[in-house]
């Protein structure tokens, strides 16, 4: 190839590159914390006190239905050698089908409260999400990760939006409130 054609070429290269490597330098690009975001809102320490009270109260029950059948057990375990084997037996079962029960219960309540999770957080994160991007379209951010999905291993705190995605968040329901009609 001839030096002409080379240059030729490069230049050409060149002219198609220096507008992409222009504009990646202009784009900004931020990151949110928003597991911190979203435990830092008001919405969302109301929604976790909730979800705490009624995990407290769900533990409550199971553990006074655990005492009971750990006083039952005793009892059982006590009167076990007066007992005719059959009736003994039959006691034994139905104090194990107790326990599965329970069992039972204990793992609906798990499934119970991360649906319940699911369901206070959801508009939550989807007004968080629209916070997001009212600051990235106010700031003219190409750009905004989430601090722990994205992979991010270090950012200077600069680039860091979460404070002002908590206040942004936390003003737009006193604004909210104010603007709402009184009865």
């Amino acid at each position: 190839m001839s030096l002409r054609t080379t240059v030729a070429a490069l230049a050409a290269v060149l002219s198609l590159a220096l507008p992409v490597a222009s504009s990646a330098a202009e784009m900004k690009v931020a990151y949110v914390d928003l597991q911190r975001v979203l435990l830092e809102v008001d919405d969302g320490k109301a929604a976790k006190t909730r979800l705490q009270k009624w995990l407290e109260d769900k533990q409550k029950e199971i553990d006074k239905e655990q005492s009971a059948l750990r006083a039952e057990k005793e009892a059982l375990d006590k009167q076990a050698s007066a007992m005719a084997a059959d009736v003994r037996g039959q006691k034994e079962a139905e104090l194990q089908r107790k326990v599965m029960t329970l069992a039972q219960k204990w793992e609906k309540s798990r499934a119970e409260a991360a649906n319940k999770e699911r369901q206070e957080m959801e508009p939550i994160i989807n007004k968080i999400d629209q916070v997001v991007a009212s600051i990235a379209q106010r700031d003219d951010l190409g750009l905004v990760l989430e601090k722990r999905d994205s992979g991010i291993v270090f950012a200077k705190a600069q680039y860091d939006i979460s404070n002002e995605v908590i206040r942004a968040y936390n003003s737009s329901k006193k604004t909210a409130a104010k603007d709402a009609p009184t009865k």
